[in-house]
């Protein structure tokens, strides 16, 4: 039979995991191309012939998404495979209806076709919306598996920006890595916090092989930590899953793709934020929770701030430079730098919008309910020139950064500025101790399963 065309709609992370598990060197399939979104200057690349298998010698072509119609008809395309996170129904609803009104079938692959088998427990941890709060749950996590005594070793979801072949399996084990990978400010969020602890973590486009050596990592490894993104459900197949919902965003958890199915997939459901939410919020969420996976262990638990000098925020004018994809794709209005710009009594949080340079302008016309803070986008040298020029242009007294990374490393900020720091908090029982010495009495160290 004449394989069929297949396009993989992405934005360089689950599309090219879901061509490498399920169409990778499978005569059924001819993928024609990828298509790419919510990330800048993604497109116009290739999956390269290195990663591609034997069926694509010359790789395969990555384009913007706004041109898929043309390229189903072109092509003569027949499925559709809708690959990646963070979205509404609405909106995979409405890319369903571009896909089919060009005369293709839309598609979503599953956890049963896409879940890679470790030889070593897994504990993986995953979020409803971007900027729940799930890798502070992660860190958490982490904290106490190696306070027992255990070598962890965490994954996280792909954030391949770069070279792709180069970036096939990814290992961060000191700060110098970070630079070695020539990583973007989105990435050094994710693997900075996990390199200060004392943990490795991997990353990559072959999670297959990521995976491998993760599990064979020289430092020894008990227990993968599977750091998810993007509110995405898990490559590798969970031991343990745990998903993070925000009452800041009620309802989002039944609403957006796919959060919902990592909140059905959950083992034990973390309701983060509840020092900052309102309780009608946390009831909500802690009602849609039970209505859909009742079988799951709740925990509450508590976004906790904290700030380097405090005395450079009291009674001052302050610029809250926040997680840039928490306020894009995201959708928050506040990140960790404008909650302690109020716990620790700013006089007022300045708009940077007045003073927005280079790309950053196109980022608010893009996401225009940002608001008043701003965004610390980094996914190329243009961008971090634009960020630095914007924060040193803005009039104010100083910068609260609340990103997970030192920014001040990586471009020159003039104005008085001080970190944020956050973590989680459980509140009461049952908690993440408690849930994770059962994991370890029934998946001890080592087992190979």
């Amino acid at each position: 039979m004449k394989p069929a065309n297949i396009i993989i709609i992405g934005a360089a992370g689950r599309d090219f995991h879901n061509f490498n598990m399920v169409h990778r060197d499978n005569d059924a399939y001819r993928v024609v191309a990828f298509t790419a979104a919510q990330i800048p200057d993604i497109d116009g690349r290739k999956y390269p012939a290195a990663l591609a298998g034997r069926l694509y010698p010359k790789g395969i072509p990555i384009h913007p998404e706004a041109e898929l119609p043309k390229l189903i008809r072109a092509l003569d395309v027949s499925d559709c495979i809708f690959s990646y996170s963070d979205v509404s129904y609405q909106h995979v609803m409405n890319l369903a209806a571009v896909v089919q009104a060009a005369g293709a079938n839309f598609t979503l692959l599953g956890p049963r076709q896409t879940m890679l088998k470790s030889t070593k427990p897994v504990v993986s941890v995953g979020a409803v919306r971007t900027g729940c709060g799930k890798s502070q749950t992660a860190r958490r996590i982490i904290e106490i598996l190696m306070g027992n005594g255990l070598k962890v070793v965490a994954v996280r979801h792909p954030m391949p920006y770069g070279d792709l072949a180069a970036q096939k399996v990814q290992r961060f084990a000191k700060i110098g890595d970070l630079a070695k990978h020539t990583c973007t400010v989105e990435e050094m969020e994710e693997y900075e916090p996990h390199i200060v602890r004392g943990n490795v973590i991997y990353a990559g486009v072959d999670y297959e092989a990521v995976l491998r050596a993760a599990e064979t990592d020289s430092g020894g490894c008990d227990v993968i930590l599977w750091d998810g993104g993007n509110n995405d459900f898990p490559f590798f197949k969970p031991d343990l899953h745990v998903t993070v919902l925000d009452p800041h965003r009620p309802g989002h958890e039944l609403s957006y793709y796919p959060g919902n199915v990592t909140l059905r997939l959950a083992d034990v459901v973390v309701i983060n934020k509840i020092d900052s939410a309102g309780p009608e919020g946390i009831d909500a969420v802690r009602r849609n929770a039970a209505a859909v996976n009742p079988r799951a262990v709740v925990i509450e638990a508590a976004s906790v701030v904290d700030v380097e000098t405090p005395s450079l925020i009291r009674g001052q004018r302050v610029l809250a430079v926040e997680d840039g994809p928490t306020l894009t794709h995201g959708g928050m209005k506040i990140g960790a730098a404008a909650v302690a710009a109020r716990k620790f009594g700013a006089a007022e949080i300045v708009d940077p919008r007045p003073y927005l340079k280079g790309r950053l302008k196109e980022t608010f016309r893009t996401y225009p309910g940002i608001g008043a803070v701003l965004p610390a986008m980094g996914y190329g040298a243009r961008q971090l020139k634009d960020l630095a020029a914007t924060i040193n242009a803005t009039e104010c007294d100083a910068v609260v950064i609340g990103t997970p990374i030192d920014l001040g490393r990586v471009i020159t900020i003039t104005k008085p500025s001080t970190r944020v720091f956050y973590g989680l908090q459980e509140i009461g029982t049952p908690n993440l101790s408690t849930v994770l010495a059962e994991f370890i009495l029934q998946k001890p160290p080592g087992r190979i399963r």
